[in-house]
């Protein structure tokens, strides 16, 4: 087994460093941010590096803070403190033997386990290695407000009072009119063991990929000491002895450095052999050959393969990988993993489709309905007179030729008289209200209305999904048809 890269740090945006949590999040995303707080620009729209950036939303923060500006900017604004805690930056190393496609699919997919099933909101931003210097290596950047939101989507509190009781259960009075108290944070977000068990699901996370791809590399969260790994240390060397050593001279201390570093690098070796001897049982034992329906994100994976093989452009391939991470980001969060996943999820927006549009058809008739009631009252105030003069006229044959002659008038007064009265029971127009059930009508077909364009947009990745993998299955199935054809002619 290879010892790959770990690093998973974690740290704090707080205004007593003069930090601002606008700035950081410009710098992590390459952007250009306005912030409100201290009235000043952060353009990092030049800074290279910068793969992709996305805010992730549990399901009950508001959706414009999907716009990083306006969602900082509030963390800032909530925040009054001068030496107010603004939010956890996590630093995260990515894995340089997994492809920047995989490497973003699994950040993001950690995110959304780990952080966003929590409550968590998730400003992050992928950097990639710079040939011309810059980045060493890939790596991702989380930007978490600390304080967590309510299931209403307002800001909560950071800490809870805990009071002190005595041996009666009674609150102990801290002699300045208030009672001891304990200030208890309301997440576990910030704690020690939370920390522990991120770096460890992402070290496993890392850890099946490798085994996927059939790798021996694997990460490790732990320390050398807690990994119960006895490497040998080095010695200090000094000023003076690493100046004669890049001089070429050899020193004692540089001899057994060297000798130290041979034998850590052979400690190593054992343990990834017998690391990896023990990964090779368990896979082998393992039951892999089980008929499976066609994996999507393989299937996707293999198409946009193809289509950046045959990119002419760096621009085309950055483009191609903006889609796929489109997609796969679709996929993740909407649980869709094979074709009977893909299927539920079709139906599902199919049911939704159609309830919603009876919803639109009721909100739009009823809209269009309380827009004509003012034209019906009008009607009805200027056909009353000839209604009335109808009920003047007492012998029958003169009211035939009476409601003859002024039948359209009538009729548009009886069919006035209907829907007023449909309305206003007791007679009553009242504008007032008619004008605030369509105000409250007006916005709830604007919500429908969103949802329904929510559901076309998705409807739209389906197709881009149908579409990408009929493409591979073409390919699939032409390349079976000329191994059959070579198989005959064998």
């Amino acid at each position: 087994m290879n010892i790959a890269l770990f690093h998973f740090h974690v740290t704090q945006i707080k205004r007593s460093a003069g930090q601002s949590a606008v700035a950081a999040a410009a710098y992590r995303s390459g952007e250009k941010l306005h912030s409100e707080y201290y009235g000043e620009d952060s353009d990092y729209t030049r800074k290279c590096g910068v793969i992709c950036s996305e805010i992730l939303l549990p399901a009950h923060a508001p959706p414009e803070y999907t716009d990083r500006e306006t969602l900082w900017n509030a963390v800032e604004k909530t925040e009054r403190g001068k030496k107010a805690q603004l939010a956890y930056s996590f630093d995260i190393a990515l894995q340089n033997e997994f492809s920047m496609e995989e490497n973003i699919a699994l950040a993001r997919q950690f995110l959304l386990e780990q952080f966003v099933s929590r409550g968590i909101i998730v400003d992050f931003a992928v950097h990639s290695p710079d040939k011309e210097g810059g980045i060493s290596n890939p790596h991702f950047h989380v930007m978490c407000p600390i304080r967590p939101m309510e299931p209403n989507g307002k800001w909560g509190n950071k800490q809870r009072r805990e009071y002190v009781l005595d041996e009666n259960g009674e609150r102990i009075p801290d002699g300045n009119g208030d009672y001891v108290f304990n200030a208890v944070p309301t997440t576990d977000w910030g704690s020690p063991e939370t920390l522990e068990h991120w770096r460890q699901t992402w070290a496993e996370l890392c850890n099946a990929k490798f085994a996927e791809k059939e790798l021996p590399n694997r990460i490790d969260h732990r320390s050398y000491e807690r990994q119960g790994i006895d490497l040998l240390p080095t010695v200090h060397e000094g000023p003076t002895v690493r100046a004669m050593e890049r001089k070429g001279i050899s020193t004692e201390k540089g001899d057994f450095n060297r000798w130290i570093r041979a034998t850590n690098a052979a400690i190593r070796d054992i343990r990834r052999k017998i690391a990896a001897l023990v990964e090779w049982l368990k896979e082998a034992k393992a039951e892999l050959s089980k008929p499976k329906s066609p994996d999507l994100i393989s299937l996707l994976q293999a198409y946009f393969d193809r289509r950046n093989a045959g990119a002419y452009s760096q621009k085309a391939r950055i483009n191609n990988l903006k889609e796929m991470n489109t997609l796969f980001n679709y996929l993740m969060e909407n649980g869709i993993h094979d074709l009977d996943t893909l299927e539920d999820r079709v139906n599902t927006l199919r049911e939704s489709s159609d309830a919603l549009k009876e919803t639109l058809d009721s909100q739009t008739a009823r809209m269009k309905e309380i827009r004509k009631l003012p034209d019906y009252l009008t009607t009805y105030h200027e056909m009353k007179p000839v209604y009335d003069g109808l009920q003047k006229i007492k012998f029958t044959r003169s009211r035939e030729k009476y409601k003859a002659d002024h039948a359209s008038e009538l009729k548009q007064f009886y069919q006035a008289r209907r829907k007023l009265s449909a309305q206003f029971p007791d007679g009553k127009f009242d504008r007032q209200k008619l004008d605030a059930e369509y105000a409250r009508l007006e916005q709830e077909h604007a919500e429908t209305y969103a949802q329904f364009k929510s559901i076309r947009a998705d409807s739209q990745q389906l197709w881009k999904i149908k579409s990408h993998i009929d493409s591979v299955r073409k390919d699939i199935e032409q390349a079976q048809n000329r191994n059959h054809q070579q198989e005959q002619e064998i």
